[in-house]
């Protein structure tokens, strides 16, 4: 099995990450399955993160496109799945509407697994503007009844990078924010962002007194390997029914994004990923 993995970093640009995700993927896929990291075009960042540009509806809508091209390229490529590894599920849904293979979110997958560990969901998240996407997000996946309070942190992007080095500091804020979001009722706690996700489940934090921390990113990945294993051996794949899901003509498709000045050729790119192979743990 085959995943893509797409990150809204510059993932090679920040090797803390990438070689916590790469240590990450090697504990929790199975065997059979390779996971291929791919981040965003340096072209389009100032920095290796986006950080309060993605927090701008139209500035993350313009991101979109390269999730939704990168879709394309995988499912063209031979992919298996996509795992969409950040927090708002930039280009799910429009994702899932172009190609037959599985597409998973980070966010929707972690919401679905937290409402099977508890009743209340808390958000530790680290950009503070994107709690109202992550509120419609919930709605849209019918869990807004489930989602509590969102609490921002006083680390970002940056400090959790330093915290590989570093840890207590960013295991100090962000247990000082869930302990906030579990106060105001939260029995279950997902990590906001991907960084933060790996980082926690890098130095072993996946509880808070009684109150369970979600792997996120784990829950991505079983997520993309259930949904493959369904559609391969059980013959399950996305519903076609309605604005939402149905899958527009192809050519039509092909001749709109290529007026509007999107790269219409989804075989470019299949020489950028770093592939990641899960080993089986003694």
């Amino acid at each position: 099995m085959k995943i893509w993995h797409q990150s809204l970093t510059s993932i090679e640009n920040v090797p803390a990450y990438r070689d916590a995700v790469i240590n990450h993927i090697q504990k929790i896929a199975r065997s059979d399955v390779e996971v291929v990291l791919h981040g965003m075009s340096n072209e389009t960042y100032p920095t290796e993160y986006p950080g309060h540009f993605i927090t701008y509806s139209y500035l993350q809508n313009l991101h979109r496109e390269q999730f939704i091209r990168n879709a394309l390229i995988a499912e063209s490529a031979g992919y298996d799945c996509m795992f969409i590894g950040t927090i708002p599920d930039v280009g799910l849904i429009e994702a899932r509407s172009l190609v037959d293979i599985p597409v998973i979110g980070y966010g929707q997958a972690s919401m679905h697994i937290a409402s099977m560990l508890g009743d209340i969901i808390g958000i530790v998240n680290f950009l503070e503007p994107l709690a109202d996407q992550l509120r419609y997000n919930a709605g849209r996946y019918g869990l807004s009844q489930k989602l509590g309070p969102i609490v921002q942190t006083k680390v970002g992007f940056y400090d959790i990078l330093e915290g590989f080095n570093n840890p207590q500091p960013v295991i100090d804020s962000f247990v000082e924010s869930a302990e906030k979001a579990i106060a105001q009722g939260a029995d279950v706690i997902i990590p906001g962002e991907g960084p933060m996700n790996v980082f926690l489940a890098t130095h072993g934090i996946n509880r808070i007194g009684e109150v369970p921390i979600v792997d996120s990113f784990a829950a991505g990945i079983k997520m993309c390997e259930s949904l493959t294993d369904l559609k391969k051996n059980s013959g399950v794949t996305m519903t076609r029914k309605g604005y939402f899901n149905a899958k527009p003509p192809e050519d039509a498709v092909k001749k709109l994004r290529a007026f509007y000045h999107q790269q219409s050729d989804i075989h470019a790119g299949l020489d950028y990923g770093l592939s990641v192979k899960a080993q089986v743990q003694k």
